[in-house]
């Protein structure tokens, strides 16, 4: 005689269950569960009798379980009540109890609950379900930023949260896209679907037969098949420079537009000089962010790191000037 507590996840399908809660399913003289229990098909199917019933009393589940093996089967977000209220009762008056894990999480499986959450925020939430793309082009950008300042500012502590928040907006676009019926529709498990197909075509050292001797022949291998991509793309108008966004903060771009003309070894003269625009000052800072990439430094970053320090010292001073 004893009982075991049978747990699944909701985060795989109802049915995929081990081997090991298979047999406790058969073997056992009771199964015990809540009605319309999503498992209860799949148990009908495989032949095994259920008995739908309420959360029983933890008393009359721990009696019935003196009697005969049963197997309750806990809802997929768990009992967690009943098993302490098990648990507490066979201390005294001892009982073979075992909870029994049918199905696990996979690594990812959370994003199924944000996936659904978010379906149900576009639902119901009169905010949620007003955005658009365009809309939400601030929140992502602005999300992006904070990400950014937690990995500057060494705060790996505010990380994860920070990098929700951008998820939360890969996940919002796609649910916004989902809704569309014309051939711009897509949906999340497109976007993944999408990013893994490129992931696996630039790393044929990994998926493929390719040999590297280091990193650098990897970069050198992505580089000729970001190639091929542009122009399988856009034919005899294909460019290094297709695909870098202009609307990126100017010293990241002039940085980007440097590094993929200089991958095509483009000559010196190609670079703007004092006439080509309205004001040198431009010239001098495209001339600073090729400086910056000689010495190995991100512009962007250095001057970020000097309003740093010029944010904290105003600070101060306002703070030594508010006490006199």
């Amino acid at each position: 005689m004893g009982l075991t507590l049978l747990a699944t996840t909701h985060r795989v399908a109802p049915g995929l269950l081990t081997w090991k809660a298979w047999d406790a399913l058969r073997s056992a003289g009771r199964v015990l569960t809540r009605p319309g229990h999503p498992l209860l098909p799949y148990l009908r199917d495989a032949g095994v009798s259920a008995e739908e019933t309420a959360v029983p009393d933890p008393a009359a589940l721990v009696a019935a379980a003196r009697e005969a093996q049963v197997v309750w089967i806990a809802a997929p977000e768990g009992d967690e009540d009943l098993m302490r209220a098990v648990g507490a009762l066979v201390v005294t008056d001892p009982l073979d109890v075992e909870v029994l894990h049918g199905s696990y999480d996979l690594p990812g499986a959370r994003l199924l609950d944000l996936v659904a959450v978010m379906e149900r925020l576009r639902r119901n939430c009169p905010w949620d379900r007003e955005q658009t793309h365009e809309t939400l082009v601030p929140y992502l950008l602005e999300e992006s930023y904070e990400v950014l300042d937690t990995i500057e500012t060494g705060d790996y502590g505010a990380l994860r949260e920070e990098l929700g928040d951008v998820l939360m907006q890969v996940v919002f676009h796609s649910e916004v896209a989902s809704e569309r019926t014309d051939d711009t529709a897509f949906t999340i498990d497109d976007v993944a679907a999408g990013i893994v197909d490129k992931l696996v075509r630039r790393h044929p050292h990994v998926f493929a037969d390719v040999a590297v001797s280091g990193a650098d022949e990897v970069n050198a291998n992505w580089e000729q098949i970001k190639a091929a991509e542009r122009a399988a793309k856009s034919g005899a108008d294909a460019s290094a420079l297709d695909g870098v966004p202009m609307g990126q903060p100017a010293l990241t771009l002039a940085a980007q537009l440097q590094r993929r003309a200089g991958r095509m070894d483009a000559p010196d003269e190609l670079v703007p000089t004092a006439g080509d625009t309205g004001d040198d000052l431009g010239i001098r800072l495209f001339a600073l962010v090729r400086e910056a990439a000689d010495r190995g430094l991100d512009a962007e970053a250095e001057l970020r790191a000097v309003s740093r320090v010029f944010r904290d010292r105003v600070r101060a001073w306002e703070r030594r000037r508010a006490h006199g």
